[in-house]
């Protein structure tokens, strides 16, 4: 009698501590966030990513929260109307407004560096 009430107990426990699903599917339906972009410090460099790879200031990489590692992401600068296409290899920004990371060599072909953040939309791309 005791046994199955521990076993239900610890699978009600385990399901509690399971994350949530994101708020978005990532499959044909392209997914658009508006936000903020800045550019990883340079000290990150060939440290790993949560991905488990090298982070790389000059690879067209970046850091979102939700979306799989290996996404492929169309960043455009909301001020200037240029684009880029990043993979997704890490986790963050953890900066309230921030919606992406980008390589130093992925932020510069959108504005200059020297700015640190800029406007951006993002979309998923197949």
């Amino acid at each position: 009698m005791i046994k199955p009430f521990l076993i239900s107990l610890s699978l009600a426990i385990l399901a509690g501590c399971s994350s949530s699903p994101a708020n978005y599917s990532v499959t044909n339906a392209k997914v658009i966030e508006q936000g903020q972009a800045s550019f990883y410090a340079d000290k990150y460099h060939g440290r790993l990513t949560a991905s488990g790879e090298k982070f790389d200031q000059h690879a067209m990489t970046a850091a979102h929260k939700q979306l799989p590692f290996n996404s492929k992401v169309k960043v455009t600068n909301t001020a200037n109307n240029r684009s880029v296409v990043v993979r997704v290899n890490d986790r963050g920004p953890f900066i309230r407004g921030r919606i992406i990371d980008l390589s130093k060599h992925a932020f510069a072909k959108l504005a200059e560096p020297n700015l640190g953040v800029i406007n951006v939309t993002i979309e998923v791309i197949d």
